[in-house]
């Protein structure tokens, strides 16, 4: 039985250079994924302070056998942008498009998709694996029934499903974090660099609802989709993903490489997960089918 891929997705805040220096070096000693995403999927704007790191990085990363993909901008609106995600699809690496405008990027080259492109059928999947996408990270609103129906379609396919971190919901023209600060986009002062795991959102009757990340919305919850072994092999899912986030990845990644390992149960992964603290609760509702904010069920 072929093993199970772990894929540590792209960080999605606004870490300093130090944060993520730090933060790689551990992922590539001690982290049980097989794959590492690098880039900015997020905000053009932060680009300039990170993308220096990445040669760096990737040379890290690959010396300690992690396998490298440089993940592109999710929402790329002006000319510097634009550029950089060609530039990103030309360094060498498998690059994963997170808009189909990087298409002509990647003409010609295997390449990943990422969570950000709308695969909601098997036409959209098989339009892109056709142009040569080789895995696809498929959106993280979709149930199981979606996913299997999707997977069984396209078994040359490598699909991969979002299994922990808040949700990447949506991208907007406006910086939330800017206006909340009284400022422009324009001139945002970077402050999303002040919430490294994004800033909770309360509805007006106080409920814990959304997190912001600059232009970003996510969950507040914390996906924790933890399949049996052969939960996936029914699903047709080949690789799960994480997202990083400020807790202990490693111990995250390790706590999801027993259960796919079969080394340990669902209730004993949730445990771990949840003894992390994490600054939002355990969710998985739209795997079942439900609201993503719906709560794991223990049993």
């Amino acid at each position: 039985m072929t093993k199970t891929g772990l894929s540590l997705g792209p960080v999605l805040f606004n870490w300093s250079a130090d944060r993520l220096r730090d933060f790689y070096a551990r992922i590539a000693d001690e982290a049980d994924v097989d794959r590492v995403h690098l880039g900015e999927v997020v905000c053009g704007k932060r680009q300039p302070f990170t993308d220096r790191l990445w040669p760096e990085l990737i040379d890290r990363l690959t010396a300690a056998g992690k396998e490298v993909v440089l993940s592109t901008l999710a929402l790329p609106y002006n000319p510097r942008e634009r550029a950089s995600v060609r530039d990103f699809c030309e360094v060498g690496l498998v690059a994963e498009i997170n808009d189909l405008t990087a298409l002509p990027a990647v003409a010609g080259k295997p390449f990943l998709v990422g969570p950000f492109v709308n695969v909601y059928n098997e036409g959209a999947a098989r339009f892109l694996a056709g142009r040569g996408a080789t895995g696809i990270c498929l959106p993280v609103e979709l149930p199981a029934a979606s996913v299997t129906v999707i997977a069984a379609a396209l078994p040359e396919v490598e699909f991969e499903q979002f299994a922990f971190g808040r949700l990447p919901l949506a991208l907007s023209g406006r910086c939330y974090h800017a206006r909340l600060a009284g400022l422009h986009k324009d001139g945002c002062q970077f402050v999303c660099d002040k919430d490294p795991d994004g800033l909770a959102v309360d509805t007006l009757d106080g409920q814990r609802f959304l997190a912001i990340n600059g232009i970003q919305t996510l969950s507040h919850g914390f996906e924790a989709f933890c399949p049996a072994p052969d939960e996936l092999a029914r699903l047709g899912v080949r690789r799960l993903r994480l997202s990083p986030h400020t807790c202990d990845m490693v111990a995250v990644s390790r706590l999801y490489r027993a259960l796919l390992d079969g080394k340990a149960d669902r209730a004993e992964t949730l445990a771990g997960l949840r003894a992390l603290n994490l600054p939002g609760e355990l969710v998985d509702g739209f795997s079942r089918g439900e609201p993503g904010s719906a709560r794991v069920e223990m049993a």
